[in-house]
């Protein structure tokens, strides 16, 4: 028996887990496609042979995609957060799931072309809006809430003002 991480998240899909999965391997370090497994019989959302279940990490979490067919579409309740070291890091994350059929959303949320919301959020940021200064907190929260993707350059001016 092949070992299995103790708690994997598991996204539903409807026949295309593997795209997505190959796909966020393709985007963020400490990310791969482990396994992929074919049906042994027909189910409801498929036939013998389809893939069935993708074993993947994304920035090293372990995930599992489903093909379960459609009826269960993502909603923003489950989210990615990613933190992010700088604008440049914060920039290809963002920009490679919103360029490639996704859309901005707001406050660093995105969602990519399956319907997965997404966090792209510099570390930096968190610790803005939980300065022990309630003003200095109070302006990158208030800077925040005017974005969609987060600017540093933006909120770090609003903790200096």
């Amino acid at each position: 028996m092949t070992p299995r991480a103790r708690n994997t998240v598991c996204l539903w899909f409807d026949g295309d887990a593997e795209e997505a999965a190959r796909f966020y391997a393709s985007v963020f370090p400490d990310s791969a496609v482990t396994a992929v497994h074919r049906a042994p019989a027909d189910y409801p959302a498929g036939r013998q042979g389809d893939v069935l279940t993708v074993e993947f990490t994304v920035l090293g979490m372990p995930c599992l995609g489903l093909n379960g067919g459609p009826g269960h579409p993502h909603t923003d309740a489950f989210s990615f957060q990613v933190a992010t070291a700088d604008q440049a890091e914060t920039d290809r994350y963002w920009h490679a799931l919103v360029d490639n059929g996704g859309q901005g959303i707001a406050c660093s949320w995105c969602r990519d072309r399956w319907g997965i919301s997404w966090q792209i959020a510099p570390a930096m940021l968190m610790d803005a809006i939980t300065h022990p200064d309630p003003a200095k907190a109070r302006r990158a929260f208030d800077a925040m809430m005017t974005m969609v993707k987060i600017d540093i350059a933006t909120i770090e001016a609003a903790l200096r003002d």
